[in-house]
């Protein structure tokens, strides 16, 4: 990563995505490994919620449809480096593939969203789980 991006915030998306009202939820496999939604960096040119599925799709194997944004989340740090994301979230509904964790997760698991609080998360996702469960009606 050049310097001049070092100085700037990068845009990331994840997926809420629900399957008969299960959310999937990431570990991490990088410190601090906590639980999160799958997702990962926007690449130039794409949008936003196509990222997300894209980073579902590389990260768990399973195949969703977008449902609606969910919100987002920034995510600072100056520990060991600066670093600064802007993480869009959106809910989206379980189509198709069984989840399994690629290299950068430590685990998948299908939870029910009212356990959340049981698992050590990333800040703030708890909203975020909220507003895409009233979403996807889950």
């Amino acid at each position: 990563m050049s310097a001049d991006s070092m100085s700037r915030p990068v845009l990331a998306a994840s997926a809420a995505c629900f399957r008969s009202g299960k959310l999937l939820l990431a570990r991490r496999a990088n410190p601090p490994q906590l639980w999160t939604l799958p997702g990962g960096r926007v690449e130039f040119g794409e949008d936003a919620a196509t990222a997300a599925l894209r980073e579902l799709k590389e990260e768990t194997g399973v195949k969703a449809e977008i449902l609606g944004f969910a919100g987002f989340r920034e995510v600072i740090s100056r520990r060991g480096g600066s670093l600064h994301f802007v993480v869009l979230a959106f809910a989206a509904r379980w189509l198709a593939g069984e989840a399994k964790p690629a290299p950068e997760l430590a685990a998948v698991e299908w939870i029910d969203p009212g356990t959340l609080d049981r698992f050590e998360t990333t800040d703030g996702l708890a909203e975020i789980v909220e507003n895409a469960r009233r979403i996807a009606g889950a």
